[in-house]
């Protein structure tokens, strides 16, 4: 049954042959009986059709009736048939969306503690797969229907809406929600997305993406609690590939790796490659002496020499020099990392 349901196209095509295949067969017997085929195939037409504007020739003989009520029977049983296929042809799409937004709507309803997503693009979409790798509940919010479509396939939790309208993050329960990232690619509907999150939650952690220098202190003044430019990481990480080839590649190429980032972000932490300037006060200092001074807030777990010589787990004695990259776990914050 739900093979067939799920089917238009094959139950159209089923319906169009039955109905040929009645006409046809139809039209063919009342031409045995004398009629000719223009005669025939009109009668049928008006007859399968339950039109009946009147018969052309008596129909007398008890065959003639036979004929007639058979093509009457199938007939009208193949337009039945047919006109269902039609309109489930070109209304089941238009169910299964209007079920599925519903179904989605009930989920996210239900949903508590989760993250929201603003914004489906180059960004959003690394980072929904982050998020999904991390097991972390969320719901993604875009006016696009063709991103929107790409992150159900995904098997995503997706809402059509502008993430400016309060309305609109009413309805994917930012009222509940943990988090916010707003991550579209435009700096003042980011500005007006935060606006708005801050305003309904007092307690949300936004994180907003900015791309103009001058923006960071918009969004935070907004109500971000951190803001992302994409442009200085990408910069800063091409730094590191160049800098410190091996040592920056291990950071985010095996799964292992990767997966590792993700649970160490969501305890606070973030794994990171420091270039270490001749001036900075990291040059000469030993391992142990820096994480001492730092206390709590970081750990360094390599070290990439100017010579090429890659250290993990380095000693603790080990004396950290100007040119090298160090590998180091720190607390979230760039803020609270040691001037490098």
């Amino acid at each position: 049954m739900n093979r067939l349901i799920d089917s238009p196209w094959r139950n159209l095509l089923a319906g169009l042959l039955y109905m040929l295949a009645v006409i046809g067969l139809a039209t063919f017997a009342y031409v045995q009986f004398g009629w000719s085929w223009g005669d025939a195939l009109y009668f049928v037409i008006v007859t399968v059709f339950t039109v009946g504007y009147g018969e052309l020739h008596p129909i007398t003989s008890p065959d003639l009736r036979a004929v007639t009520i058979i093509t009457i029977v199938l007939g009208c049983t193949g337009v039945i048939f047919l006109t269902g296929a039609i309109v489930q042809f070109f209304t089941l799409s238009q169910l299964q969306q209007l079920l599925g937004s519903r179904r989605m709507k009930t989920k996210i309803e239900h949903m508590n503690g989760h993250v929201i997503v603003c914004g489906f693009g180059r960004i959003g979409h690394m980072l929904a797969d982050e998020l999904q790798a991390g097991q972390v509940d969320f719901v993604v919010v875009d006016r696009d229907e063709a991103r929107l479509a790409d992150a159900a396939e995904k098997g995503l939790m997706t809402w059509a809406g502008d993430a400016t309208d309060e309305t609109v993050l009413k309805a994917v329960g930012v009222e509940r929600a943990r988090a916010l990232a707003s991550v579209v690619p435009n700096d003042a509907v980011n500005v007006f997305i935060t606006l708005s999150a801050r305003n309904l939650n007092k307690n949300l952690e936004i994180i907003a993406r900015g791309e103009a220098p001058s923006t960071k202190g918009m969004l935070l003044r907004a109500g971000a609690n951190s803001v992302v430019e994409p442009t200085h990481i990408g910069a800063e990480r091409i730094a590191q590939l160049i800098l410190f080839p091996p040592t920056a590649r291990i950071t985010d190429t095996a799964d292992r790796i990767r997966m590792l980032g993700v649970g160490l972000r969501a305890l606070g932490l973030e794994l990171e490659v420091v270039p270490v300037a001749a001036d900075s006060p990291l040059a000469g200092a030993s391992i142990e002496s820096i994480e001492q001074t730092a206390g709590s807030s970081l750990f360094i777990v390599a070290i990439h020499r100017q010579s090429g010589e890659t250290l993990t787990r380095p000693d603790p004695a080990t004396i950290i020099e100007a040119g090298d990259g160090v590998v180091m776990i720190t607390r979230s914050g760039r803020s609270q990392r040691p001037v490098a």
